[in-house]
């Protein structure tokens, strides 16, 4: 039950009539230190988290989020779902309803993750070999998905690997990993689909580590909680942050999917298309506001669904560019304006 809270003036009457005993404090002062005690570890578990608020000067005491989505207006797109968020601020807004679609080859992050959380690498370590198997090469002539060169009995490090996964979103590849990793694509989403539900995606159910799946769907808000968790393993930042990686044995590289690497801060993530999902972008930035770089999540799902898989990724990479750059470019005045009460 609550303590019964008194006024002041009620305080102060009873200060009068009863002083308190000498070497003793007064039971008002010893509350107010036990109320401040508790404000004080509540804001540093807040701070700790994800969202905590801004602040101007040293604490998580400034506005709350809500006050300054408000001085952040975004230019969202008006089609399909997206969702942004900005470390040490949250969740600036959603737009669409968060209903699950297929998301292409953004499913690959979830591929990824698993295959470092099951392997993972220490910063500048290539990994264990992995020998590329008959069907991941003959899948490599594919004419109709995404898919990166490898030939029959090739050796190529688990970090090779995924940037042919993740740079030019090799469905063979994501196939090959899952294969390495537990014997069969199904084991592996099986995989997939425990790593969401640790992560709280109840919107999320993966069939395949590739994407190419119509019926592997996911949520923009889910995805955020999952390139939130990607994004701390080192070696999955710095190969989303490659604009091309080589091919070896080909004396050929091929190029990052994701255009927007290198304009307003963007440093990842994924993209992802077909003519059912539509054009897909997970996008990661760095902006610096509030006196330190903050992490910038953005995800745009569902666009121009129903046209071909190059138009529908274009369209999720000209509105994920304005999300990125929004941001990018107004957010410190946002928190400044959200400290001063919106004036």
């Amino acid at each position: 039950m609550p303590a019964v809270q008194q006024s002041p003036e009620s305080r102060q009457k009873r200060s009068a009539a009863e002083p308190p005993r000498a070497g003793r404090p007064r039971r008002g002062l010893h509350r107010r230190r036990l109320w401040v005690s508790a404000l004080a570890l509540a804001v540093l578990v807040a701070g700790a988290g994800f969202g905590c608020a801004y602040s101007r000067g040293s604490g998580p005491t400034g506005p709350v989020p809500e006050r300054v989505v408000p001085q952040l207006p975004l230019p969202w797109p008006g089609e399909g779902q997206s969702a942004v968020e900005v470390e040490g601020v949250g969740l600036l807004g959603t737009q669409g309803a968060q209903e699950p679609v297929p998301i292409a080859s953004v499913t690959k992050v979830m591929t990824a993750y698993v295959i470092l959380q099951d392997h993972p690498l220490k910063k500048g370590d290539e990994g264990p070999v992995v020998t590329v198997d008959r069907q991941a090469a003959d899948e490599a002539g594919s004419a109709s998905e995404s898919t990166a060169p490898a030939t029959e009995g090739q050796q190529l490090s688990q970090r090779k690997l995924l940037e042919l996964m993740l740079i030019p979103s090799g469905n063979n590849i994501a196939r090959l990993l899952a294969r390495w990793d537990t014997g069969s694509q199904e084991t592996f989403a099986a995989r997939m689909n425990k790593a969401a539900a640790n992560l709280g995606m109840t919107n999320t159910r993966y069939t395949g580590a590739s994407g190419i799946e119509q019926d592997t769907v996911s949520t923009a808000q889910d995805q955020l909680k999952l390139a939130r968790a990607a994004m701390k393993d080192e070696t999955f930042r710095s190969v989303v942050a490659e604009k091309a990686t080589d091919v070896p044995g080909s004396g050929t590289s091929v190029k990052n999917s994701n255009t927007l690497l290198g304009t307003s801060g963007v440093i990842g993530l994924k993209t992802g298309s077909t003519t059912p999902a539509g054009g897909n972008l997970l996008w990661a930035a760095t902006v610096t506001a509030g006196g330190k770089e903050r992490l910038v999540l953005g995800a745009v799902l569902h666009q121009k669904a129903g046209t071909t898989p190059d138009q529908g990724l274009q369209a999720a990479l000209d509105a994920s560019g304005k999300l990125a750059a929004a941001v990018n470019g107004g957010l410190q005045e946002a928190l400044d304006r959200a400290a001063d009460g919106g004036r």
